[in-house]
């Protein structure tokens, strides 16, 4: 099974389909070269900051020859702006969150991630392996998306994805000719269901790939980053009402209640 690839302009119940069908979707022409370079220098500082391990452990889930900055809603405006409440991203999440979290969904992971020059495979894994209350298949609890900063290509480790596997039992296990090279150019984003099976590739070029990874869950469960340690009191005042919503600050049903009255910290 190939991986679907469409054009922006694709109505929202072919993508939802597609997404259905086949667990995962690239959607190209998203994210224009004056946002992608926004991106890279204001996630400049701390990618440039980070230790380059050349040594890999290949127990570690994380391959070396990687960097990867979190917390990405406090240190990129231009992803917290364009990307997180993207429309795509929002119609995904609609489609597939709400029939399981109908008070809505929250910002489960942000990252900006390097494959650098010589890094390996990484394992491939479901986002959905943390809740394993559920059996796989699991109900739909997390929707992915890869954005593209740069090319995504067979060579430079472009994303590792499973069609189909969000549909398989837990003891299914790929065969080779069902792993697929996610290969899209930059400013295209890819989006996966939270139980379908992918992972980096191996980076087998000279060159750097980047992208930057947002994924969703259900709003009832814990997120996998904590955003409310990574985003500071400034940054969240200044979030509009929309992406407050969607990064965990407003309550699900009942879970979530604060006491308003107390100042930020105390």
């Amino acid at each position: 099974m190939a991986i679907p690839t469409f054009t922006p302009d694709t109505p929202s119940s072919v993508l939802a389909q597609a997404l259905d069908e086949a667990g995962c979707l690239v959607v190209t022409d998203v994210l224009s070269a004056a946002s992608r370079d926004a991106i890279r220098d204001e996630l400049a500082p701390y990618m440039d900051a980070l230790q380059h391990v050349d040594d890999d452990d290949p127990a570690e889930f994380y391959p070396g020859k990687t960097r990867r900055v979190t917390s990405l809603v406090a240190r990129s405006k231009t992803v917290t702006e364009q990307l997180i409440a993207h429309p795509n991203s929002k119609q995904a999440c609609d489609s597939f969150l709400l029939p399981n979290g109908e008070f809505g969904y929250q910002l489960h992971v942000s990252a900006a991630l390097e494959i650098g020059p010589g890094a390996r495979t990484q394992v491939l894994h479901r986002e959905e392996d943390s809740f394993t209350f559920f059996p796989v298949p699991r109900p739909n609890l997390i929707v992915a998306s890869m954005w593209a900063i740069t090319d995504f290509r067979a060579d430079n480790g472009a994303t590792l994805i499973v069609p189909g596997s969000h549909k398989w039992p837990g003891n299914r296990v790929p065969k080779d000719q069902e792993v697929i090279k996610a290969e899209m150019p930059a400013g295209s984003v890819l989006y996966w269901l939270g139980g379908t099976l992918h992972g980096a590739g191996a980076n087998t070029s000279a060159d750097w790939r980047y992208g930057v990874i947002l994924t969703y869950s259900v709003g009832w469960v814990r997120q996998e980053e904590n955003q409310y340690l990574n985003v500071p009191q400034k940054t969240l005042d200044g979030l509009s009402p929309e992406v407050r919503k969607i990064v965990g600050f407003e309550m699900y049903s009942a879970l979530g209640f604060h006491d308003s009255s107390l100042p930020p910290g105390a």
